[in-house]
């Protein structure tokens, strides 16, 4: 879609001035759709790799009345590795100093208390992304979703996720927590908004955290931390998880050393150093050189660690025995959560598995998940240890299915299980709310093959009503009443938001031809079936420990 962008000035009062830009449709129907202020920082960096990023201290200013400061861009990005058309990989524009945000404000006056504010967190495996690829300039200017929407930039791959003894070492003598600094990061953009928010037109008391693919897992881990900090340090009020789901207990410590002696190994380094000199040699590699090496190396992808601060050991205990759903009762949090119908293509294409085996298939899913519980779901889905009849191959197809089933459609249904039918009997039915996406706007024809469907993150355009694309006018109507009306509505706090179901059997249903229905989910009891058999291997590790 075609804008026009002119200079806008803003006191921040005492952060100063900016200038970003008033963003508009073009002539015939000119009109002001929204203000856009890119690149905002919300932490200081650290002096070094793998340290904790700092609040801006009270007396930051990001410009005067006279000298501005220039927001007109985007935020900073993380080093990161390529992915089709979503993350091209480009070491010229980046930068480990990413603590920064982009803002997209209403116009016009806010409402008594400020618009609400609606955070998202974007995807990408937690491996690559960033918010400049997002736009939410039509969503705020072209329907009634007038909150104020900030993303967050914050650090992927092995510079957010690294996580090992060595780092303990280093961050106890820095009096710092270790590993999960991307989840730290997310946290530090959320304090920032709650403390600063009310500068832009928002209302610190009514945030929606919402994210996509990792971003939604990012959410469900934002949230469970939210949930554990008393009441007056509490920043979360509903969250929506999209296309993702928490799937088991991240891995412990001792399982994530391997990686790091993967990397040390592909780079040269001897582990028998000391510690400070394995750090001093990584922390001096070019961020380009680092990421070459990762992608070699057997555990390639950089997850969460259960470090004991950020992510709690006993977080997925939580959800088996209701004191999560407690909790989220206790707080009236409500979630929203759903899922694309066919989620499996474009999973398909990331790292798949170096043969067409199922060793190589177990192989690629030890890159994300514990060991016990690969084999735990390797047993649930092939119990012959031969190739399903509905694949084609084990390193496209069978590794999509189980991939996108791990990610997104069988750990969605076993979270909403968790939230309403768990040990402890606390239903927190009321305050879950899901969809599922099976129609997809002309517009990702450029960007997706046809005949992937309604594949991950196809659904963009619905969200953020083109997400800078060109949308039909029927399109443009149909995402109105199937979405982004309800949406708008939910973010603003309305009981009642028009969403026509909750809890964990029924969900809202965008069908492929444009009609909204209300639909049981019939593959909840396979989902089911799935999370327990991957919270008994869980549950039975802790027990052998």
């Amino acid at each position: 879609m075609e804008t026009i962008r002119r200079p806008h000035l803003t006191n921040l009062a005492h952060r100063g001035t900016i200038q970003g830009v008033t963003i508009s449709a073009p002539s015939p129907n000119s009109r002001d759709l929204c203000h856009y202020f890119g690149g905002i920082r919300y932490g200081l960096a650290p002096s070094q790799r793998w340290r904790r990023a700092k609040p801006l201290p009270t007396s930051f200013s990001y410009g005067s009345k006279n000298a501005p400061g220039n927001h007109n861009g985007g935020a900073g990005l993380c080093p990161q590795p390529g992915f089709l058309n979503l993350s091209p990989e480009n070491p010229d524009a980046w930068s480990e100093d990413c603590f920064q945000c982009n803002i997209w404000t209403p116009v016009g006056k806010p409402p008594a208390g400020g618009w609400p504010v609606f955070v998202f967190i974007h995807g990408g495996w937690l491996q690559f992304g960033t918010p400049n690829s997002f736009n939410a300039a039509a969503l705020i200017g072209e329907t009634n979703f007038k909150a104020v929407v900030v993303m967050p930039a914050y650090r992927v791959n092995l510079f957010g996720f690294l996580y090992s003894s060595e780092l303990e070492q280093d961050a106890a003598s820095a009096g710092e927590t270790v590993g999960n600094h991307g989840f730290w990061d997310q946290r530090l953009a959320l304090e920032w908004i709650k403390e600063n928010i009310q500068l832009f037109g928002g209302n610190p008391n009514n945030i929606t955290i919402s994210g996509y693919s990792a971003g939604a897992n990012s959410v469900f881990h934002q949230l469970a931390y939210d949930l554990r900090q008393p009441e007056e340090k509490s920043i979360v009020r509903q969250a929506c998880i999209w296309s993702n789901s928490p799937a088991v207990q991240p891995k412990h410590p001792a399982e994530t050393q391997n990686q790091f002696d993967q990397l040390l190994a592909v780079l040269d380094i001897p582990r028998s150093l000391p510690a400070s000199e394995k750090l001093a040699r990584l922390r001096s590699i070019p961020a380009k050189r680092l990421l070459d090496a990762a992608k070699t190396i057997e555990i390639h992808q950089f997850r969460p660690t259960t470090d004991g601060d950020f992510i709690s050991p006993a977080l997925f205990t939580s959800l088996d025995s209701g004191d999560f759903a407690r909790k989220i009762l206790s707080r009236n949090v409500r979630i929203m959560i759903g899922e694309c119908a066919d989620e499996r293509f474009l999973y398909s294409t990331w790292f798949p598995p170096k043969g067409n085996t199922l060793s190589a298939l177990r192989t690629r899913l030890i890159a994300d998940y514990p060991e016990h519980i690969v084999d735990a779901v390797i047993a649930q889905y092939y119990p012959s240890g031969k190739l399903p009849d509905n694949c084609k191959d084990w390193v496209d197809d069978a590794w999509g299915r189980i991939y996108a089933d791990m990610q997104v459609h069988q750990m969605q249904r076993g979270l909403a299980h968790a939230l309403t039918r768990n040990s402890g009997a606390v239903d927190a039915s009321r305050l879950l709310y899901r969809y599922r996406i099976e129609w997809r706007a002309k517009c990702m024809d450029e960007a997706m093959p046809v005949e992937w469907g309604v594949t991950h993150s196809s659904d963009y355009p619905i969200w953020f009503f083109g997400n800078g694309k060109s949308l039909e006018d029927g399109e443009k109507s149909l995402i109105k009443d199937a979405f982004v009306g309800p949406l708008g509505r939910f973010v603003m706090g309305y009981e009642e938001f028009g969403w026509g179901t909750s809890g964990a059997k029924m969900v809202r249903v965008l069908k492929s031809d444009g009609d909204v229905e209300i639909r049981e989910d019939g593959a909840l009891d396979e989902g089911v079936r799935v999370w327990k058999r991957l919270r008994d291997a869980d549950t039975g590790k802790v027990a052998r420990l």
